[in-house]
């Protein structure tokens, strides 16, 4: 069974994070949708944050484990967000099991095939050897030789703990990263659709919903409602997260 964190009462709304993230990304967002009067379930997926690693990673995979979960929780009637990898779950649970979900938010990403780009955050992560033991500076000292944005490397390192005293790991599951790579740009399959409420938002600075992509979300999502958030990139929610909460709770109200 997935990892979550439970909050409040009220609607049960499911948070899912993007792809090397985990629950914690959204702790403070969730509290103020708790004070908004939602029961607020914000996960850690499979390979991720304090949830189980498998050898099988893929959306399929992860979409199956958020139905058990919703199963498990006694959740009939939910509205769900998603962010990046995230969102690509929100979309395939959305139109695979529209009998759960009430509403559907994605932030930045789009139905479409993305090609693979985190080759240089995981040759840095690959880079660390934790047989050496290092330390907390000796693993960013690594990481930063690969991975130069500063906030690109803590949102990474969030995911360093203690295995045991003087043994650092990471949360996730890098070897199933590696080794199936290409399975978290794979796109929506085209006849899937959504026809409940669906909200996308999208960073003004971020690449990842362009334009061109408007057409084929509709096609998907007919029920469609897309917002910008100016001057944020990939990590809008965490950017903005004013605006992010008022776009999102508007619509949850609506």
């Amino acid at each position: 069974m997935l990892y979550s964190k439970i909050e409040g009462e009220g609607k049960p709304f499911i948070i899912m994070h993007g792809f090397l993230g985990m629950s914690d990304n959204w702790k403070t967002l969730a509290g103020q949708y708790v004070e908004a009067g939602f029961q607020v379930h914000i996960l850690d997926l499979r390979n991720h944050g304090r949830s189980f690693h498998s050898d099988e990673w893929s959306y399929e995979a992860m979409v199956q484990d958020v139905y058990e979960y919703c199963q498990a929780n006694n959740l009939t009637r939910i509205d769900i967000l998603g962010h990046s990898m995230g969102g690509k779950v929100a979309m395939l649970f959305a139109t695979t099991h529209p009998e759960i979900v009430d509403k559907l938010i994605v932030a930045d990403i789009g139905p479409r095939f993305y090609k693979q780009h985190h080759q240089d955050i995981l040759a840095g992560l690959n880079a660390v050897d934790f047989s050496a033991k290092p330390s907390r500076n000796d693993v960013e000292e690594i990481v930063s030789q690969y991975v130069p944005d500063f906030g690109t490397r803590q949102f990474l390192l969030k995911n360093l703990y203690w295995k045991e005293p003087g043994q650092l790991a990471f949360r996730f599951n890098l070897e199933a990263f590696n080794n199936n790579l290409d399975a978290i740009g794979k796109p929506l399959a085209d006849h899937l659709v959504f026809n409940n409420p669906t909200l996308f938002i999208r960073g003004g600075n971020s690449g990842y919903i362009q334009d061109a992509d408007i057409d084929e979300i509709r096609k998907h999502f007919p029920n469609l409602k897309l917002e910008t958030i100016p001057n944020a990139g990939h990590w809008l929610h965490a950017e903005n997260p004013k605006m992010f909460f008022e776009l999102t709770a508007t619509f949850l109200k609506e």
